[in-house]
């Protein structure tokens, strides 16, 4: 395989959804710079929804994005929490992997706090190939012909090549 039809991890995603502001968003920022170790961004609601009590605009989670070795590094402490197992759901067309993690704890060095209390987290990773820089730049951007964009199957083999990770149907 060319260099440029090998496959990397663009980024990893880590969210935490609350659903409301204040004293919970507040602990989620809290946990998610104690696991990742970096400075977490707050998420506004896109859409209002009477029924859940959201305004558009309202701070209702918080996400980080790391790169490079970092994401690398991270998910595969995620992965090791998940015992390397991973649904074959979790894999969409483009070939990204979303998974979750049911609490915070679970991480090396991690302890519970009563003040803070139980947070679960999504993961999503983001695959890509040398050359997708072409559909993001501002002058001459182009799209991505098809034969060079992943696929779910793209995916899953690196995923089991790199990562050891077995894949459950």
């Amino acid at each position: 395989m060319s260099d440029m039809r090998q496959p990397r991890i663009e980024k990893v995603v880590v969210n935490i959804g609350v659903g409301e502001a204040g004293e919970r968003l507040n602990k989620a920022l809290k946990v998610l710079n104690m696991v990742t170790k970096q400075k977490p961004v707050v998420t506004t609601a896109k859409v209002t929804n009477r029924d859940l009590g959201v305004r558009h605009g309202m701070p209702i989670g918080c996400k980080v994005t790391m790169r490079g070795a970092k994401a690398q590094e991270f998910l595969q402490k995620a992965l090791s929490i998940r015992e390397n197992r991973v649904a074959s759901y979790s894999f969409d067309k483009e070939g990204n992997l979303s998974f979750g993690l049911p609490d915070y704890t679970d991480f090396e060095g991690m302890k519970y706090d009563p003040e803070i209390g139980i947070f679960g987290m999504d993961v999503n990773v983001v695959f890509m190939r040398p050359g997708y820089r072409v559909a993001k730049r501002r002058i001459m951007s182009r799209k991505i012909p098809h034969e060079h964009r992943m696929t779910r199957d793209e995916a899953i083999s690196f995923m089991k090549e790199q990562y050891k990770v077995e894949v459950v149907e």
